[in-house]
């Protein structure tokens, strides 16, 4: 029988978490829910325990080392992540833990903003936040992911073990959203009825420094998988400014036959020698991340076989 393991990373959510457990008990009742404990200090853990969850601690602060943890301790065929805080509906689980146990998807996302989210969540910077980076990363992976930073989504083995986690808290979203759009993992979205946490409940997410956090893993992803657009943008700012530098240097010099304008002179050639530093450097770093991909491939596919080999080995 396949295994299923329900995630729940947890700081200070004394007042759902019980109700959470208990739902997810319900409509998955052979899968083993675990909640990590990030330091929390209102009896999170207790509480979680008392209602029938394995309690586990990582005691590094951020949403990203409490991720790092669960995927290396737990395994499963599939897993599925969600939230303390009772705003994701269990009812959705079930749909999407069958999904990724039938190989019809490697990463099924719970898509909020399709659904209520916006009328429900009542932060309205978090709403402008949700919108312009589905808008950047659609833009830039060239992808049409619905919701980008969801809480909820549900993974198979191949893609939890072989995830390279680099963040530290809620950008983590951002970076397995990219991650699977790069890798070509297979991507589903199942639109949920998102509901705003309830009263007395209070939100771990900052508007401006996790939003800046957000914004700052797409810049450094965007780098690190797409070098050549990356560099090639300020290659060609820095052309264009070399460009309005040069030519009337040039125009004049070849008017009169005389440089006046040392200065602008010099500015012009050295940012010329800027675009081609950044234009090359953007295709050596290109071929690289090529070959990176070729080798994260290759390790994938020998990861599959042993892991087929396993199987045949536990099934005799």
């Amino acid at each position: 029988m396949k295994k299923t393991a329900v995630l729940i990373p947890c700081y200070n959510e004394a007042k759902t978490i019980e109700k959470v457990v208990k739902n997810y008990h319900d409509v998955l009742p052979d899968a083993e829910i675990y909640v990590y404990d990030n330091n929390s200090t209102d009896g999170t853990a207790q509480l979680a325990q008392k209602a029938g969850a394995i309690v586990r601690h990582e005691y590094r602060q951020g949403k990203g080392n409490v991720m790092r943890s669960m995927f290396r301790d737990i395994d499963a065929d599939c897993y599925l992540i969600t939230d303390g805080d009772d705003t994701y509906p269990a009812e959705s689980a079930p749909e999407m833990v069958q999904m990724i146990l039938d190989g019809k998807a490697d990463m099924v996302n719970g898509d909020r903003l399709s659904s209520t989210y916006f009328e429900e969540n009542q932060r309205p910077f978090h709403n402008f936040g949700n919108v312009m980076v589905r808008g950047l990363i659609n833009h830039i992976f060239s992808t049409d992911v619905h919701d980008i930073m969801t809480g909820y989504r549900a993974f198979n083995r191949t893609f939890i073990k072989n995830f390279p986690i680099l963040s530290h808290g809620f950008e983590i979203e951002t970076e397995m959203t990219i991650y699977a759009v790069e890798r070509n993992y297979l991507i589903r979205e199942v639109p949920v009825a998102y509901r705003d946490r309830p009263d007395g409940s209070v939100s771990k997410l900052n508007t401006y420094s996790d939003g800046f956090k957000v914004l700052r893993t797409i810049f450094r992803l965007f780098r690190d998988y797409k070098p050549f657009a990356f560099f090639g943008v300020f290659a060609l700012i820095l052309a264009v400014c070399t460009g309005l530098c040069l030519i009337p240097v040039l125009s004049e010099y070849f008017r009169t036959g005389l440089v006046p304008r040392f200065p602008t002179l010099i500015v012009g050639m050295a940012l010329g020698v800027c675009a081609l530093l950044s234009f090359f450097t953007g295709l050596i770093l290109e071929v690289s991340a090529k070959r990176q991909s070729q080798t994260a491939e290759l390790l994938l596919n020998f990861y599959e076989e042993l892991e087929q080999r396993n199987q045949q080995k536990h099934d005799s």
